[in-house]
């Protein structure tokens, strides 16, 4: 086998067995072209498969000390996913053509700041909502749309895409919504009936003569509603609210699981609502929970 036919091989099994979305296949794809240019300029060489099993670690360092040090030097945090990619290549390599290369698998990238979720208290996130329905300059459908988005993010958990991937055959929504996640995960939502309402308000208020298969949300010219338009909306909100740069879409998503936990939900049911993979991700609400009632119990506490 060549090392281009490695290659497609690989990018292959990312996409049918592991099911990585199409963002994580470019990304991967594109840490892993960088890699081998890189090595083939190291070694000298016209790289071949025997040439990249036979890496060490020190070959390996060399390429991350490069990504480090270029004009434009990645960040932690895509140096780690950098690395992700090539110690995945070279544990498909292993695992499907007795490949091994024990040096590239100890590998460690770099120590990544752990950050927490930032979410809205419940006050702010009830103003946000309503603040959706006063926007003078736009349209009522408009202003219809901007608070069902909310809604979706808020009141299921939705991300961005996974909102505005919803067609026109998907509503009026029912008791609860099919949602394909990140890796094509699949997970089956309850929805609530303030979530129903917004989304069918938007629905017959909005203006378009749409197919079932179109995208039901839609800008004002009737062209698809991109994550930016829901991005801009959210920061016209906040600065009409006085809130700060942390209130952005996906913190509308946060505060959804920081809300549930808040109120009683156990970890494992935000988890499937979420769609998290790991619980491990999951658990990162209760430390921001446990930050806020320690901040209300500071406050309150007549000693405090």
């Amino acid at each position: 086998m060549t090392l281009f036919d490695a290659q497609i091989a690989w990018v292959n099994w990312l996409k049918d067995q592991k099911r990585c979305s199409a963002h994580t296949l470019e990304a991967y794809a594109h840490a892993l072209r960088g890699y081998l240019d890189h090595l083939g300029q190291s070694l000298r060489t016209d790289l071949t498969l025997d040439d990249v099993v036979a890496v060490s670690s020190g070959d390996i360092r060399s390429w991350m000390a490069h990504l480090r040090n270029k004009n434009k030097p990645l960040s932690a945090r895509s140096l780690a996913q950098h690395l992700s990619a090539i110690k995945s290549f070279h544990s498909f390599l292993d695992l499907h053509f007795d490949r091994p290369n024990a040096q590239v698998a100890l590998m460690r990238g770099p120590r990544l700041k752990t950050t927490l979720p930032r979410p809205l208290n419940i006050d702010q996130m009830q103003g946000l909502l309503n603040e959706t329905q006063m926007n003078s300059d736009r349209d009522d459908w408009e202003n219809a749309r901007d608070e069902a988005v909310c809604m979706l993010l808020y009141g299921l958990g939705l991300r961005i895409s996974e909102a505005l991937s919803l067609k026109v055959k998907d509503a009026p929504l029912g008791d609860s919504l099919r949602i394909i996640g990140k890796g094509n995960k699949m997970r089956v939502l309850p929805v609530i009936t303030a979530v129903r309402e917004a989304v069918e308000t938007y629905r017959r208020q909005q203006p378009f003569v749409l197919q079932p298969e179109d995208r039901l949300f839609r800008a004002k010219r009737g062209g698809e509603l991109s994550p930016r338009h829901v991005q801009a909306s959210i920061q016209h909100l906040r600065s009409r609210l006085g809130l700060s740069d942390r209130a952005t879409p996906h913190a509308l998503r946060h505060s959804f699981a920081t809300h549930l936990l808040g109120s009683g939900a156990d970890l494992r049911s935000i988890q499937e609502l979420l769609g998290h993979v790991s619980l491990s991700t999951t658990q990162k609400y209760t430390q921001v929970d446990t930050e806020h009632l320690l901040a209300a119990y500071a406050a309150a506490h007549p000693k405090g």
